[in-house]
């Protein structure tokens, strides 16, 4: 038996983080996955023993074997350590064994965690806190990240905090962070109210809330907390807030400070404005933490820019509910992108049946062409009767406005080149393998295959 920790899965954007991370405390980290992935490579890149493929013969000699709610009990890694009694913890113990004894902020929520836990960090390091952070994605601009994680020195750390299995559970925050709560994950949850609930369980195990008032849930927990004397952060556009946002910044009490997200949409400042309380709770100076917010270069698949061709921007992001796809299509608009080509892939067939209509209504925008794809199921099985169609038939798309359903998601990715002009905006949607779609669109723009500027 060695201090080797094998990752099954390690290629997958919050294992990866935290692969990097355990590997920091001086721990033997090994790993596999199923194809190559740009956190696998970025694991490969700094040196650590990851592989292609999965091999029961790799687990042998680990003196623990991490996973995700994703790897099912069929993997013949996971069997194995299984067999020769090997501890399997899910990846969310692992990372906080990683970062014991630190400072955390734990940002949850229904969507925005990605953005707001890298935009915490970014403030961080720009006002001088090395700050270690376990993110689902690449954070932008901070030198000596591998994939979403980075070991800092300064005994702070920030991390993703996901409900979608009740892992976040596991941590125990100094401040918590609770940006919005919807229905979704009720696979794992069961009920609504066993997912609200699941949130305040989050939220007590931190000295400190930081909550959107926003949002009703969220503002419930948030005074249930402060009427038994617990400290309370309110933020959000609402009168009442503690930090009050506005169209030009955040208004703490007699002060004001200005603040621009470098990122498009309302929700951006939303946002801002937890990543700034939890930053200034820390230590930080509140009017450079403003400052700080407009630097940050964002994440990878948050809005991100892959790439022009043929006069035709291509923007790729991971929203994957319909809060979230209809709040980064507003986003768009406000960066002020004219006619749209929406490339969708919904993701899990439970989050579909759920939210079907919603999602139909998000993508019906003016002056827009809509391709969407088949769900892409991940760690689910089908489920009879639900497909993407029940999202076509959820759409009202305005007139001058169209929605094309494309199975394929090859033929998908074919189709929204073709459909794009010079001038117009591409957008791949989804938090599943459409990403791989951005690439083939410009790879089809650059042979001169979309509209052309007569079209």
């Amino acid at each position: 038996m060695t201090d080797r920790i094998h990752f099954i899965g390690v290629g997958g954007s919050g294992m990866s983080a935290v692969a990097r991370l355990t590997a920091a405390t001086g721990v033997e980290v090994s790993g596999t996955d199923a194809k190559e992935s740009a956190y696998f490579l970025a694991l490969k890149g700094a040196g650590m023993d990851v592989r292609i493929g999965h091999d029961a013969a790799l687990v042998e000699g680990a003196a623990a074997v991490v996973i995700s709610t994703a790897v099912r009990e069929t993997n013949v890694e996971l069997a194995r350590a299984r067999e020769l009694g090997i501890p399997v913890v899910h990846r969310s113990e692992a990372l906080a064994n990683a970062l014991a004894g630190q400072r955390l902020v734990g940002v949850a929520g229904s969507h925005g965690k990605t953005t707001t836990s890298a935009l915490t960090a970014h403030v961080l390091h720009a006002c001088g806190i090395d700050a270690s952070y376990a993110v689902g994605a690449r954070v932008l601009g901070i030198e000596g990240a591998v994939a979403g994680g980075y070991a800092g020195s300064s005994g702070v750390g920030v991390v993703e905090a996901d409900e979608s299995d009740g892992s976040f559970l596991r941590y125990h925050p100094e401040v918590a962070i609770i940006l919005n709560i919807e229905p979704d994950h009720l696979d794992h949850h069961g009920t609504v109210e066993a997912l609200h609930q699941a949130f305040e369980d989050f939220a007590r195990e931190a000295s400190l809330l930081v909550a959107c008032v926003d949002d009703p849930v969220v503002r419930g927990i948030a005074e249930r907390l402060r009427s038994e004397g617990r400290d309370v952060v309110g933020y959000g556009e609402s009168p009442d807030a503690d930090v009050r946002v506005t169209a030009d910044g955040l208004v703490r009490g007699a002060d004001t400070y200005a603040i621009a997200p470098a990122l498009p949409g309302a929700h951006q400042r939303l946002n801002a404005a937890a990543a700034w309380a939890a930053a200034v709770h820390l230590g930080v100076d509140p009017v450079e933490a403003a400052d700080a917010v407009a630097t940050f270069g964002g994440t990878g698949r948050r809005f991100e820019l892959r790439g022009e061709a043929g006069g035709v921007r291509v923007i790729d992001d991971y929203a994957h509910h319909p809060t979230e796809v209809a709040a980064m299509l507003e986003g768009a608009r406000a960066s002020g992108a004219g006619h749209l080509v929406v490339l969708f892939q919904p993701a899990l067939f439970t989050r579909t049946q759920l939210h079907a209509a919603a999602f139909g209504q998000a993508l019906s925008v003016a002056d827009a062409d809509v391709v969407l794809t088949e769900v892409h199921g991940d760690r689910e099985d089908p489920i009879p009767g639900v497909s993407s169609q029940l999202i076509a038939d959820g759409a009202t798309m305005p007139e001058g406005s169209t929605l094309t359903l494309v199975p394929s998601l090859v033929d998908a990715a074919a189709e929204a080149a073709r459909l794009a002009k010079p001038g117009d905006l591409v957008l791949t949607v989804g938090s599943g393998p459409v990403t791989q779609a951005a690439g083939w669109i410009l790879d089809a723009l650059r042979k001169g295959e979309g509209r052309g500027p007569d079209a």
